[in-house]
């Protein structure tokens, strides 16, 4: 590094790059970004003209190796997040890495340990776990809201797979699995974040809808999962359901809707968001009468808009310090980033299992779990 800013390198040219990564690592005071690397290289020039990035390649090992930088934020299809984050592991740098983190358990337990032993900060961007309706759940939760968990229900319904057209996310050689790693470890995230170590599950993946069969290059391959439903089993004696769809109709304008549903000795807690306008956390505690609005507390919102959920959105991890902010701040203060490799190894264990527990039919305990 040449100077006091945090120098990154943007693996990456997606439009989730562009909309979010790349915004927030340009307002950050503490960074620049020094270089962006993709495939294409046209795509690469374009998106590094739009934010004024000085260094474009095609190999990320070449940025890696000769881009002298402190930190990447990786931003690519899921069969290429193990090779890129060892590599620039290997070389100390600071990883960002979406999720899941790798194609199997061991592979992300591998990226997590190298991250210890290198010492350097790391997260993975559990991104709904930053939005103000689940950092208040966590709040009550925490604060013993509904006392001893008893059971919760987490659904995520949006309608992206309805087509049957091919996208790489259902090719299980690219992503690994189909929703349940997609959309599935955002909310097994938040369940394990909210109530505990999950213990077991039992797990039943869709593959409703007729995808295409074959690829852009005309080549047959193994079609994901659009769908999935999980019974979960906690460490402290609470049961759950976790479902996902990308076949749900959901007119909104974002195309998605989530529903959370907690119950416990002391109360209930209720939350739904529609991605338009109403982001609302509900409950009522045992004697307190009806269920009610419990409005989400100013510290909880921080500078965000509250008019859309879109907007709320943007503003979280475009200007609030999370997800990336919040990692970036990490490396600035040297404090330890949160969700990291640890937490998207978790997951991917959890994945593991619940695509175990779909192809034998049976209950699965996770400890088992170790490839």
């Amino acid at each position: 590094m040449t100077s006091n800013l945090i120098s990154v390198g943007m693996v990456g040219t997606s439009w989730w790059a562009d909309a979010m990564h790349l915004p927030a690592l340009d307002s950050h005071p503490n960074a620049t970004i020094a270089a962006i690397c993709g495939r294409n290289r046209d795509n690469a020039q374009k998106m590094a003209d739009t934010w004024n990035i000085s260094n474009v390649y095609t190999d990320y090992n070449d940025m890696i190796e000769n881009g002298d930088l402190d930190a990447v934020v990786i931003s690519t299809p899921n069969n290429t997040h193990y090779p890129i984050t060892m590599k620039a592991l290997e070389h100390g740098l600071h990883v960002l890495c979406e999720k899941p983190i790798a194609m199997t358990y061991a592979q992300a337990q591998e990226m997590a340990n190298l991250a210890e032993e290198k010492c350097v900060k790391h997260l993975v961007p559990f991104t709904y776990s930053f939005m103000p309706t689940a950092r208040y759940l966590k709040e009550l939760i925490d604060d013993g809201y509904i006392g001893k968990p008893y059971h919760l229900n987490l659904r995520y319904y949006t309608g992206f797979a309805r087509e049957g057209n091919y996208m790489w996310r259902f090719d299980n050689s690219i992503a690994g699995s189909g929703i349940i790693g997609d959309l599935g470890s955002h909310f097994l995230y938040l369940a394990e974040w909210l109530y505990g170590e999950i213990k077991a599950l039992t797990c039943r993946l869709g593959h409703i809808v007729e995808r295409e069969p074959t690829d852009p290059n005309g080549n047959r391959y193994d079609v994901g999962d659009d769908s999935c439903m999980l019974t979960v089993e906690f460490g402290n004696g609470a049961i759950g359901m976790i479902h996902c769809t990308a076949l749900a109709y959901e007119d909104t304008p974002f195309g998605q809707t989530h529903h959370m549903e907690f119950h416990g000795s002391e109360g209930t807690l209720y939350s739904f968001t529609d991605w338009d306008t109403v982001q609302e956390v509900r409950g009522a505690r045992v004697g307190e009468g009806m269920i009610k609005d419990l409005p989400i507390p100013d510290h909880i919102w921080g500078d965000a808009r509250k008019d859309t959920v879109h907007n709320t959105y943007k503003d979280m991890f475009r200007s609030e310090d999370f997800m990336i902010r919040g990692f970036l701040n990490s490396i600035v203060n040297d404090t330890k980033p949160s969700p990291d490799l640890h937490d998207g190894a978790r997951i991917q264990r959890l994945i593991a299992a619940a695509i175990e527990s779909h192809n034998t039919g049976s209950r699965v305990i996770v400890d088992f779990i170790t490839e």
